[in-house]
């Protein structure tokens, strides 16, 4: 079972940066993919960006590739995500959620956090 704990979300001007985090208990991140979701107002949530833990290799949504990074820390089990360049249409509600390398799904899923990007 892995929990995830979310922080690093608030209110910033547009332009400005974020750094958000993805903690891990429970178990290790090895052999898991993690993922970073968000869902703004009245919208349906989308896939931001995702970290394969074996072999590091990283995705990225065309709305964020260029300004949004995704990255880990082994020794801290925790995966990052630093939003530089924020739009106003970057605001959402932040899920990370992780899934073993050989599913389908996501099924660990955090609690969320809100980034707040005001124009």
């Amino acid at each position: 079972q892995v929990q995830l704990v979310e922080s690093g979300g608030g209110l910033v001007q547009a332009g400005g940066s974020l750094r958000l985090s993805c903690a891990a208990s429970g178990r290790t991140f090895n052999d898991y993919t993690v993922a970073w979701f968000r869902q703004g107002p009245g919208k349906e949530r989308e896939f931001v960006a995702a970290f394969v833990w074996n072999g590091g290799n990283t995705y990225y949504a065309d709305s964020v590739k260029g300004r949004f990074t995704i990255s880990r820390d082994n020794a801290e089990n925790t995966v990052y995500l630093q939003m530089n360049s924020l739009k106003a249409e970057d605001t959402a509600i932040y899920t990370c959620a992780a899934r073993y390398y050989s599913d389908n799904a996501y099924h660990y899923w955090g609690q969320g956090t809100q980034v707040t990007v005001s124009s």
